[in-house]
């Protein structure tokens, strides 16, 4: 049951990290949105369990990356003081 949930939290993670590139590429969502960056970073937190579970080190790795650079987008903002969302 557990290695079907963690394929099912990776395939969630494609769909989030392959939505989140379509609707930017269709102009439906902004590079600065909030939307965006909750996208990114939760399916950065999809692919590091993953990838963990399937010992595919340097793709978790580059996902920890991936979900911290999506955190920021999301909450660098808020620290610099200034806000922009959808």
């Amino acid at each position: 049951m557990l290695r079907y949930s963690i394929e099912i939290i990776g395939w969630l993670a494609a769909a989030m990290m392959l939505s989140a590139y379509l609707l930017l590429t269709m102009g439906k969502l902004s590079a600065r949105s909030n939307l965006y960056h909750w996208l990114n970073a939760l399916s950065g937190a999809g692919f590091i369990i993953n990838s963990g579970w399937n010992s595919a080190y340097p793709s978790a790795f580059i996902n920890v990356v991936w979900m911290c650079i999506g955190l920021y987008g999301v909450f660098g903002r808020y620290l610099s003081g200034s806000s922009v969302s959808r």
